[in-house]
């Protein structure tokens, strides 16, 4: 069962998450919460690491997909492997796991392939009002052609930062049985909690696209904003493996911006994970006093979740 402190750690007050929820607004609004690397060309980076490029129906485009094969893929022509799919958070891009992490280290000699699609400057992989459809793109696309060309099998797991989290336990919800196991660090995880949908218009402002290209107005269109919230579809997480981490954002010290971010989205997390308990869906939780919305606190939540992940994808820890 999740671990519920009933308030963060630092004591997180109404007025203090009313005042992170508006900071963290025009942070995502002027691209405080993520790096801005761009988009490299398609090709190999490295022996085991390649980029791909997918031609997409549901983008209308074809989108970059970074690919960490197993050591042994060359040698072993009818082997076929689980993969993890790891997903990037907003006004970031598709090689920020690479980048940041060591994950092409870590996965060597463990037989998977690691997938990073992109999911576009905002970094929401979700079907988009009247424009491009990320989640199709993510959860039907690249496994396809990853079946197809590069010896991937059905078993799948999904992890990922910010709104990258938000995908993971978005998607996974969304299509019950698609993913073995579902991971999130400091992700959306109830579009709909007080002071979120602020928060999402203010990623999409951030790329210069209007709030309601994502799913319309969070009152008007309240129906379809539900449709893609993960504590709203928690329902279709039974039977997967999940973790979800978070801080309260509250006395972590150092530069005072990331732990805004995070006390944000703190409520969200708590929420999530009450409805969980609520239905009784197993899940694993660390939420944790301080911390912020960057990297230094993602890159030990990936280990820490790494036993939920490797069990599902039937993988040594």
């Amino acid at each position: 069962m999740p671990d519920l402190p009933h308030k963060p750690a630092a004591g997180v007050s109404r007025r203090t998450v009313a005042r992170a929820t508006a900071a963290a607004g025009l942070a995502a609004l002027f691209g405080a919460t993520a790096g801005t690397a761009p988009a490299r060309a398609a090709g190999r980076t490295g022996a085991r690491t390649l980029d791909v490029s997918v031609p997409s129906a549901a983008l209308g485009r074809s989108a970059p997909v970074r690919l960490i094969l197993p050591s042994d893929f060359g040698t072993r022509p009818e082997k076929r492997y689980p993969v993890l799919y790891l997903l990037h958070g907003a006004h970031d891009d598709y090689t920020s796991w690479t980048r940041e992490t060591d994950i092409e280290a870590f996965t060597a000699g463990r037989d998977l392939i690691v997938a990073m699609p992109d999911a576009g400057p905002t970094g929401i992989p979700s079907v988009w009002r009247g424009g491009p459809d990320y989640e199709t793109f993510q959860v039907k696309e690249v496994p396809a052609l990853l079946a197809r060309d590069y010896r991937a099998s059905g078993v799948r797991a999904v992890a990922g930062v910010s709104t990258g989290g938000y995908g993971a336990m978005a998607h996974a919800a969304r299509h019950p049985g698609a993913f073995k196991a579902a991971a999130s660090y400091s992700g959306v995880l109830d579009t709909t909690a007080p002071g979120v949908p602020a928060i999402m218009d203010a990623i999409v402002a951030r790329e210069n696209l209007p709030a309601a290209s994502l799913w319309g107005n969070p009152l008007l269109n309240l129906l379809t904003w539900r449709e893609f919230n993960p504590r709203a579809r928690a329902g279709g997480l039974r039977g997967t493996a999940l973790y979800a981490s978070q801080g309260s954002g509250v006395g972590g010290g150092g530069d005072p911006l990331p732990g805004i971010l995070e006390s944000a989205l703190w409520p969200s997390a708590q929420g999530f994970a009450r409805t969980l308990a609520l239905m009784g869906i197993p899940a694993t939780t660390h939420f944790y006093g301080g911390g912020g919305h960057d990297w230094t606190h993602w890159k030990p939540e990936f280990t820490a979740s790494w036993p939920v992940l490797a069990r599902a994808l039937g993988v040594p820890e």
